[in-house]
């Protein structure tokens, strides 16, 4: 059975968004880029909220841009290459190759998707990703720790829930920090 991961960017406080909506203070260097593209390359499906899905959706156009660098290059084509999920109730339709709407997360779809499926399988975006740990759904969590207190936005994890986790991998980038976890039963 493939695994469900979800993992983010985030300031040390645990927010991946400042109060603002901006992450520019999370922007990866090269080398940083290039390890979430490796973390990336065997994922076979992308799961979505909208938000998140609008934001990413940028690398279907950036693809062949001439400005953007190799490591921003290579992946735009993971990205391209990867089958998409998007969850919404208010977004009219997706715009992107390998993409599909739901109007809903469904807990028990999602099961099924994640034992049916082949290769690990992705969950981005804070809400829709409250839901899937809510579910019991999550089996791993990354985060890259950026050298930053921004005081409040929107945050990695849900409040109210527990989490155990057993620490599986670790790696400091100049100033970020690589973190992933296996959620315990």
């Amino acid at each position: 059975m493939a695994k469900l991961i979800t993992g983010a960017l985030a300031s040390l406080d645990g927010y991946i968004v400042d109060a603002d909506g901006a992450f520019d203070w999370a922007m990866p260097s090269a080398e940083v880029h290039a390890f979430v593209n490796d973390l990336e390359r065997p994922i076979g499906t992308y799961f979505y909220g909208r938000r998140m899905y609008e934001v990413m959706s940028a690398w279907e156009r950036l693809a062949d841009d001439p400005r953007i660098s190799d490591v921003e290059r290579d992946y735009a084509s993971i990205w391209g290459d990867t089958d998409k999920i998007v969850y919404s109730s208010k977004l009219e339709q997706v715009t992107t190759a390998r993409t599909r709407l739901e109007r809903r997360f469904d807990a028990d779809e999602v099961a099924r998707l994640k034992a049916a499926a082949e290769r690990d399988l992705s969950i981005s975006g804070p809400h829709l990703a409250a839901e899937a740990v809510r579910a019991g759904l999550v089996d791993e969590l990354f985060v890259f720790v950026f050298p930053v207190v921004v005081g409040g936005g929107t945050r990695l994890l849900p409040d109210g829930v527990r989490l155990d986790l057993q620490l599986l991998e670790e790696r400091r980038f100049d100033e970020v920090v690589y973190l992933r976890y296996r959620l315990l039963a």
